[in-house]
C-alpha cells in the first residue's frame, strides 16, 4: 500500500478496507481513491488496478452484491466507474 497510487489521477495515498485476510495477506477487501472515487477490488489476493476501459463490470458488480454489508457506503453507493 506504501507505493500504490491510483492509475486514472496518480493519487497517494489509497485507502485500503480488509474484508478477508489469509496468512497476514489481504485475500478480499478494495482499495479507495478519495480524489476520483475509484475502488479497486482485491480478489483472492491480487489488486485489479486497471484502467476504466479494461475492468470487467460484471465481476466488479457481483464483487460488490457480495461485499455490500462488508464495504463503505461510498463504495457501494458512489464509487466510480461503477456503483449499486
Amino acid at each position: 500500500m506504501d507505493i500504490l497510487a491510483c492509475p486514472i489521477d496518480k493519487n497517494h495515498p489509497l485507502e485500503l478496507h480488509e474484508i478477508k485476510e489469509k496468512d497476514s495477506v489481504v485475500y478480499e477487501g478494495a482499495i479507495f481513491c478519495s480524489k476520483c472515487s475509484r475502488f479497486y477490488p482485491i480478489i483472492e489476493e491480487i489488486p485489479i488496478m486497471l484502467p476504466d476501459e479494461l475492468r470487467d463490470k460484471k465481476l466488479e458488480m457481483e464483487f460488490l452484491n457480495k461485499y455490500k454489508e462488508k464495504l463503505p457506503e461510498k463504495i457501494i453507493t458512489k464509487a466510480n466507474p461503477w456503483h449499486l
